[in-house]
C-alpha cells in the first residue's frame, strides 16, 4: 500500500522518484534566484541609502571658522562636568542673504540672532530642557574675530550683539562666559530652513486667543485654531510690536509653545519612525544648517538625537531664563539672581529643573527653591521656572 505522498512507493516507480527530483531541482533554481534578486534588492537600496545618506550629509555646512576659533580661546572655556550629558546651542540667524530670505527684509551685511536657546539633553536621554536666551540682555561680549580678519574690543552690550560682531564662535564664547556652560555642539539655522521644516510636517496648529495683524512679520491670522504652514510660521515666531504686550519674553514664549507643537505633531504623525515621512523632514531640517564640525553629517546628527525619540514629551521643557528690565533701560533686559545662577548650576550638574506654566507676570517670581516666595510653601528639592513642556496642548 502508498500513502498519498508515496512514502511506502517501492524502487520501481521511477516516474514518481524523477518527478520529485524534478521539484527539487526546480526549488534550488527557485531559490538561487530569489536569493540573487534579494541580493541585487538589498544593493541597489544599500546605494540609494547611500545617495540619500550623501545627500542629507551635504545638507549641511560645517562651521570650520568657529571651531578654530573656539580650540585659539580653549583655555579659558567651560569643563565638562557630567560625563554624557550634551549642551547645544541653537542659533536662528535673522540673514537675509540665501533662497527666500531676501522677502524679509535688507541683508545690512550682518547677521543677528535673534533667538538664541541653549538646549539641555540629560545623561541619561530622559529629559530635554530648552532655554531661550533675550537677545536684549545685556552681557559681556568678549573681544571676537571679525569677517574682516580684526578683533573686536571687549564690550558690555546686546547679547544678539555677539553674533552680529563675531557669528557663532563670538555667540558660543559669550554664553559660556554668562553661563558656565560648555557648549558641546552648536546649531545656526536661517529663515528657509525654519520654513521648510514646518512646511515637511504639513503644517503646526496653534490656537491665537485674537487675531494677528503683523505687517513687519508679513503675517495675518485669525483667532482661534490656526494650522500654520513655513510662512506663516516663521512670521508667528518673528512677531513682536503688534501682538501682547510687544516684549521680547512674550516673543520667546511664544516660541517656545511654537517649538512645543512641533514636537507633538512629529510625534504624534510617528515622522521619527517612519522613512517616508521622516525623508522630507531631514530634507528640509538639513537644508539650511550651519553646525560644529561634529554634527555637519547624519552620523554626526543621528548620533545626538538617536536616545531623543524615547523621552516623553511631558519631559521636554520650555523656559526663559529669569530676567527683568536693565536697571539703566527698560528697553533692554538683565539677569534676575540667584534665579539665574541656580538656573544654570543644575544644568551645568546635569540636575533636574522644573516648569510651570502661568506664573506671576513677573519673569523670576520663583524663588529658585520651587513656588513663589510668597506663596508660603515648603521649599521643593526641585527648582521651578515659568516655562511649558510639549505635553501642554496649546488647543486643549
Amino acid at each position: 500500500m502508498a500513502d498519498s505522498a508515496g512514502k511506502a512507493l517501492g524502487p520501481g516507480v521511477g516516474a514518481s522518484a524523477t518527478g520529485d527530483g524534478l521539484v527539487r531541482r526546480r526549488r534550488r533554481r527557485w531559490a538561487r534566484g530569489a536569493a540573487l534578486g534579494l541580493a541585487t534588492l538589498v544593493v541597489a537600496g544599500a546605494a540609494g541609502g547611500w545617495a540619500v545618506y550623501a545627500r542629507l550629509s551635504d545638507n549641511i555646512t560645517a562651521d570650520d571658522a568657529a571651531a578654530r576659533e573656539l580650540e585659539r580661546y580653549e583655555r579659558e572655556r567651560p569643563t565638562e562636568l557630567v560625563r554624557g550629558a550634551q549642551n547645544i546651542l541653537l542659533i536662528g540667524s535673522d540673514t537675509r542673504a540665501g533662497t527666500g530670505n531676501s522677502a524679509y527684509g535688507r541683508d545690512l551685511g550682518s547677521e543677528r540672532s535673534d533667538t538664541t536657546i541653549v538646549l539641555h539633553l540629560a545623561a541619561n536621554r530622559r529629559s530635554a530642557t530648552a532655554v531661550s536666551l533675550p537677545r536684549d540682555l545685556m552681557v559681556d561680549i568678549p573681544g571676537c574675530l571679525q569677517k574682516d580678519g580684526s578683533r573686536s574690543r571687549p564690550v558690555f552690550a546686546m547679547f544678539n550683539h555677539a553674533f552680529q560682531v563675531g557669528g557663532s564662535a563670538c555667540t558660543i564664547r559669550t554664553v559660556e562666559k554668562l553661563t558656565g556652560i560648555r557648549m558641546d555642539h552648536h546649531v545656526v539655522v536661517d529663515f528657509s530652513g525654519f520654513k521648510e521644516m514646518v512646511d515637511a510636517v504639513d503644517g503646526v496648529q496653534v490656537c491665537l486667543k485674537e487675531p494677528m495683524d503683523d505687517k513687519a512679520a508679513l503675517l495675518k491670522l485669525p483667532a482661534g485654531k490656526v494650522t500654520l504652514d513655513g510662512e506663516q510660521a516663521l512670521g508667528y515666531v518673528r512677531a513682536r510690536k503688534s501682538v501682547g504686550d510687544g516684549s521680547d519674553t512674550e516673543r520667546m514664549e511664544r516660541q517656545q509653545r511654537f517649538l512645543a507643537a512641533l514636537v507633538n505633531k512629529m510625534q504624534s504623525n510617528d515622522v521619527l519612525l517612519n522613512p517616508a515621512k521622516l525623508y522630507p523632514v531631514l530634507d528640509a531640517a538639513t537644508s539650511s544648517l550651519t553646525t560644529d564640525p561634529a554634527l555637519a553629517s547624519l552620523r554626526g546628527m543621528y548620533q545626538l538625537v538617536r536616545g531623543l525619540r524615547d523621552i516623553p514629551v511631558e519631559r521636554v521643557q520650555f523656559l526663559t531664563v529669569p530676567r527683568e528690565s536693565y536697571v539703566y533701560d527698560a528697553n533692554r533686559d538683565q539677569l534676575v539672581e540667584p534665579q539665574a545662577q541656580k538656573l544654570f548650576g543644575r544644568l551645568r550638574a546635569d540636575q533636574p529643573v522644573a516648569v510651570v506654566p502661568r506664573a506671576p507676570k513677573q519673569a523670576a517670581e520663583t524663588d529658585g527653591k520651587g513656588g513663589s516666595p510668597a506663596a508660603g510653601r515648603s521649599p521643593s528639592p526641585t527648582p521651578t521656572f515659568r516655562g511649558n513642556t510639549a505635553a501642554e496642548r496649546t488647543c486643549a
